[in-house]
């Protein structure tokens, strides 16, 4: 029985592990997203691909299937999803949709980590794989007083963790990476 449930844990935990390593990310209102597809008709591809906006009620309009939910969803998620609708509506038999979140900085709710006690206080661009490090320097550094001794990391609206980077920069267990929307607070 012990071994049926360290077996039972250790792939969920190791599912989980995988999942966090794609290193997607939920959809939300204003993002912009790029969307392939193939395995349809060449001049229905055309009407297809293309760069899309959320819309303010989560959803993107798609050709012959209208609007599709995506806030919420992450890209491969989406890309699952339209393809069920085109073959659940009988529209195509084998799609083929690809989806990925837009590079350009026109996204109406740019994910950004809030940042004070350095020398340009206020959102600095979310980047995947930012550190803790990484997001004080992008904002000017600490200013003159502040201390990297204690930086707090507050994450979803949680109680804050604290990270000693005056010798832990670079290690990943202290300077761990950012999410969207997280707050770093360099005290003085």
């Amino acid at each position: 029985m012990k071994t049926l449930i360290t077996f039972f844990l250790s792939a969920v935990l190791g599912l989980a592990g995988l999942q966090a390593q794609t290193g997607e990310l939920p959809l939300r209102k204003g993002d912009r997203i790029t969307v392939s597809v193939g395995g349809i008709p060449d001049n229905e591809i055309q009407q297809i691909r293309g760069v899309y906006t959320v819309s303010d009620d989560g959803t993107i309009p798609l050709l012959y299937i209208g609007n599709v939910r995506a806030v919420g969803l992450k890209p491969s998620a989406l890309q699952r999803s339209i393809e069920q609708n085109y073959i659940g509506q009988e529209i195509y038999t084998r799609p083929t949709v690809v989806v990925s979140i837009d590079g350009g900085e026109s996204t109406a709710t740019m994910r950004t980590v809030m940042i004070t006690g350095v020398n340009k206080p206020g959102a600095v661009p979310y980047k995947q794989s930012m550190t803790l490090s990484q997001a004080i320097m992008t904002a000017g550094g600490p200013t003159p007083f502040g201390s990297m001794k204690k930086v707090k990391l507050i994450r979803a609206g949680r109680a804050a963790t604290l990270h000693n980077l005056s010798s832990g920069a670079g290690d990943p267990n202290v300077d761990v990476q950012v999410q969207p929307d997280d707050q770093i607070i360099v005290p003085e």
